[in-house]
């Protein structure tokens, strides 16, 4: 093994440590724990690498079975089989990688069985997995002829493959085209999302001439790595000819991009000076005009760096169009922006290493480089060790070394990534506090409905005058998280119907200490999480210290918990309110106060229900469901239209002009 091999091998198994660490992370805590995802933004560099990138960079498979087996140009078949277990390994990483994206990765065999023939997903889906298969059957006959496999049955598989290797060309021809175009209609349905520079109706036909273009690239690429790594020869004689076919394909995907926004009217924006036209003019210089025009100069593409450097340009370029078209360039909703978490990029990192780690292993010990003649095994062992008579690490087999560096790597790549994952990653989601605040007030006024079915709320801004038959009330606008979802309440309007302030116990459950009608914000004060309401330092205090233990732990024996307290209303005995609708604890009062976002549906929500039930003339269904409270008006928005009034009703909302 020289140096350079085992550096980069001790590399990519550190990477894999890391990888299989988030990768345990992401399938036992979920796509939150791991992710800077959330609902407004569903995909992010999983989709735009992995898969709209690794797709494309698989492309050279398709491209060079093509050439060689279609165009009949056999000069290039050395390049076919590495560009074959390249597409192979390309899209069993996508396919792996898709796993990580999927909410239920469990289904990701759905698409087989339960078919969407209008989709476009369910084509690349379809055509994705049928390619995997079709490049599997065209590699396998490279696994067979390993000595391993010499059986009978082997070899007659074997050469039923090589016979339908046109047939397999063939099939992943069709396929290949089939989802590298697809997978850019899949934005056709995005016209207002995607920025005008990267949306077009021919966006399939740039998915796929891109691709084209990258796959001669990468087959360039892989060539300098096998020279690089493995001591291949450079064939330049046959690399040149795939960097003029590539000058002719990027020429054409850059014509096809500015031609195609000339034809929509869209060329001005190229000039407009904005952020993205400049990194639209950088992309495509990147991906094809300069590479292309280097390509196109004999000079250029038959010296390795002019080649190497054009070659890298693309793929970075390409990569760049995958990039802009998935992330940069697609509008998301404001205030909710993507960017990747470092465990993110540990996974897209982690399943190149992997790939890149069998790829090794298959060049090693196959013959995938079938012109390449490899020294024999002691020729190549650079590494010799001297003899040292006071070690016995000598003794052990040289086949050891690397896999104990191998080992320690990896090791420290899983140490590693424990050390900084985040603690959601190692112990679950934890809750995040959301303060309640208390009810705002705002002026409105009742109006019956045009049906005669009740009345209906209206919130009125600041100087507007209620029109003639209105009764003016207060209305309180909950909305504890302030997240503008908020809830009209009309609180004298409810204490009139339920029978007047004899009626307060309804709702006012249970009052703080030396207080009455305590309001809800005062104990349940988080939105989504039980609050403490208890004050144990206070109540030391006032109890005269740790002699005071006694008035509220009276065992004798045990641990002096929650649990095992006097309830707070044994001596807070004013605290529950007789007749309220909240019943109280069979066990007595403990400290802990619900959510607010529970306490306001478990008291609301049910007399609601009842009224629903019990009144069906007065009160519709719709009083019982969720639109009949809430609203997405606050005071800043009604502050903002004073020409209008808000009208709240039960199953409705709508906004009216006033004189």
């Amino acid at each position: 093994m020289t140096p350079r091999q085992r550096v980069l091998k001790t590399l990519l198994w550190f990477v894999v440590g890391v990888w299989l660490v988030v990768t345990a992370v992401r399938f036992l805590r979920g796509l939150g724990a791991t992710t800077g995802l959330t609902d407004a933004t569903p995909w992010g560099l999983w989709i735009a690498f992995d898969v709209m990138a690794g797709v494309a960079l698989a492309a050279g498979g398709f491209v060079l079975a093509a050439t060689v087996y279609v165009f009949r140009l056999e000069r290039f078949r050395p390049f076919a089989r590495p560009a074959v277990l390249t597409a192979f390994l390309g899209y069993a990483a996508v396919a792996f990688g898709l796993l990580y994206d999927l909410g239920l990765p469990w289904n990701i065999w759905h698409p087989a069985f339960y078919p969407q023939p209008h989709s476009v997903l369910f084509e690349v889906a379809m055509c994705v997995m049928l390619y995997l298969t079709v490049l599997f059957l065209e590699f396998a006959p490279v696994i067979l002829e390993h000595p391993r496999f010499g059986g009978p049955v082997l070899k007659a598989i074997h050469g039923a493959l090589k016979k339908a290797t046109i047939v397999l060309v063939v099939a992943g021809i069709v396929l290949s085209t089939l989802h590298q175009s697809s997978l850019g209609s899949l934005f056709l349905i995005a016209p207002f999302r995607l920025h005008p520079l990267w949306y077009s109706p021919n966006i399939w036909l740039l998915f796929f001439v891109s691709a084209v273009g990258l796959g001669l690239m990468m087959v360039t690429l892989e060539s300098f790595f096998s020279a690089w790594f493995f001591g291949h020869r450079l064939r330049m004689d046959l690399l040149a000819g795939l960097g003029k076919a590539a000058s002719v394909v990027l020429l054409l995907y850059a014509t096809l991009r500015f031609g195609d926004l000339a034809y929509r009217g869209q060329l001005v924006r190229v000039l407009d000076g904005s952020p993205l036209s400049f990194l639209f003019l950088f992309e495509v210089a990147l991906s094809a005009v300069v590479p292309g025009l280097l390509l196109a100069v004999p000079r250029v593409r038959q010296n390795p760096r002019g080649l190497g450097l054009a070659a890298g340009m693309t793929v970075l370029g390409v990569i760049g169009y995958r990039f802009d078209v998935c992330i940069v360039a697609f509008k998301r909703p404001d205030g909710m922006s993507y960017f990747p978490t470092w465990t993110e990029l540990a996974v897209s990192v982690g399943i190149v290493a992997a790939a890149l780690l069998v790829f090794l292993f298959f060049v090693e010990n196959l013959n995938v480089y079938s012109e390449e003649v490899h020294p024999p095994a002691d020729e190549r062992a650079l590494d010799i060790r001297r003899f040292n008579p006071g070690s016995v690490w000598p003794l052990t087999p040289d086949s050891l070394a690397a896999p104990r560096r191998h080992s320690l790597a990896l090791a420290l790549g899983v140490a590693g990534a424990l050390a900084f994952l985040p603690s959601d990653a190692l112990f679950g989601a934890q809750p995040v506090s959301t303060p309640v605040a208390r009810p705002r007030v705002v002026e409105g006024y009742l109006a019956e409905r045009p049906d005669g079915s009740g009345h209906e709320l209206r919130i009125a801004p600041p100087g507007a005058v209620s029109a003639s038959g209105t009764e003016r009330v207060q209305v309180m606008l909950i909305d504890g998280n302030r997240d503008g979802r908020v809830v009209a309440f009309d609180h004298d309007v409810h204490v009139a119907k339920l029978g007047g302030n004899s009626t307060c116990v309804e709702c006012h459950h249970e009052n703080k200490p030396f207080a009455v009608n305590s309001g809800c914000h005062e104990c349940h004060r988080d939105m989504y999480s039980t609050t403490d309401t208890f004050g144990h330092e206070l109540h030391v205090a006032k109890l005269d210290g740790n002699r005071g233990c006694p008035r509220c732990h009276a065992q004798a024996s045990g641990a002096k918990t929650r649990q095992t307290a006097t309830p707070c209303d044994a001596c807070h005995s004013d605290m529950l309110v007789a007749g309220a609708r909240v019943p109280a604890p069979a066990h007595g009062t403990t400290g802990h106060a619900s959510s607010y976002m529970d306490a306001m549906h478990g008291l609301c929500v049910p007399c609601h229900e009842e009224k629903v039930r019990d009144e069906p003339k007065t009160y519709p269904a719709s009083f019982a469901e969720c639109g009949g409270c809430h609203s997405d008006l606050d005071g800043r928005q009604l502050r903002q239209m004073p020409p209008y009034v808000a009208v709240l009703t039960g199953d409705e909302r709508r906004t009216e002009r006033r004189p």
